[in-house]
């Protein structure tokens, strides 16, 4: 699938579709599956076990309740479930290495014996937590501070697995009091490239790696849309893009929604928007099920083109 895309035409003033020069990534091998970027868009769910939440999903009730949701996402259609166990949300303080151990690795280890066809990731930034989780059975990391760390960039590299690096301006205590940006969209593919580059330094098998452009991760509502609208400028970082637009506060503000459970059509459409244009590979999202239709929409209409 590779989507045309409305452009002038310089002597009628009319639009014509052509198709984009680049192409999509080499498929990434995760635990069990081998994902094709550019057949469709494929789908994360979230499996949230802080109860210090901005969305209102965590589940409690230790592992048990973990494979139960786990078992749930996957019904409803997720290509990989994505565990954490540390808030994220703007102002929040985190955990220790050992509380957020303590809730995703008995969690990780349970859903990979329920569900051993499906790959597991692990939402972290403590090396010491992602290599737990990997011995569990977690065949991912998704590290909102880029890979940041030296040692988290050696337990990929040695585990071998695969990892998303976000981009994030500051930290989840401080990233939404004054977010400035002289161009986001430049800013965001120079600091996204030197996580990769990094990465790749460190042993990283750039095959490997994900981009992720840390939506809500220090942006106002107007960083965030320009990055929606102009994200084929991430298609020159040559990895698969993934995007973690679901129940995002600047959704509630453009849509007048202030409850983050009640944002389900919203980031549905959100997500929508960039898997019609072609510029996202993976989004990751707590409501799967409608995530599902809105993209099975959005990818036969880039399709039909």
């Amino acid at each position: 699938m590779k989507p045309a895309v409305q452009v002038p035409n310089a002597k009628s003033g009319s639009s014509r579709l052509y198709l984009d020069d680049w192409h999509f990534p080499e498929p990434t091998r995760i635990g069990p599956t081998t994902f094709f970027w550019g057949t469709r868009t494929f789908v994360m769910g979230i499996l949230n076990l802080s109860p210090d939440s901005f969305s209102g999903d965590a589940v409690g009730g230790g592992p048990t309740a973990a494979v139960e949701a786990a078992v749930s996402l996957f019904e409803a259609g997720a290509d990989v479930i994505d565990v954490g166990g540390e808030s994220t949300r703007p102002g929040s303080r985190g955990v220790s290495t050992e509380v957020e151990a303590e809730r995703v690795v008995p969690a990780i280890a349970a859903i990979a014996t329920a569900l051993p066809h499906v790959p597991l990731s692990v939402d972290t930034t403590k090396p010491e937590v992602a290599e737990r989780a990997i011995a569990a059975g977690a065949h991912m990391v998704n590290d909102i501070s880029g890979l940041a760390n030296a040692q988290m960039r050696e337990v990929v590299a040695r585990r071998k697995v695969v990892a998303s690096v976000m981009h994030m301006q500051g930290t989840p205590r401080t990233m939404q009091e004054n977010p400035q940006y002289e161009n986001v969209l430049k800013e965001v593919s120079l600091a996204l490239r030197a996580s990769l580059d990094a990465a790749v330094h460190a042993g990283i098998d750039r095959r490997n790696l994900m981009a992720d452009p840390g939506f809500g991760f220090g942006k106002t509502t107007s960083h965030n849309l320009t990055l929606i609208a102009h994200a084929r400028a991430l298609r020159a970082l040559q990895v698969p893009i993934l995007m973690g637009l679901s129940r995002k506060r600047f959704l509630g503000e453009v849509a007048e929604i202030a409850v983050a459970r009640e944002r389900v059509v919203a980031s549905a459409i959100a997500v929508a928007i960039p898997a019609f244009q072609g510029t996202v590979d993976m989004v990751r999202v707590h409501d799967v099920r409608a995530t599902k239709e809105a993209l099975a929409i959005a990818d036969a209409v880039a399709r039909a083109q």
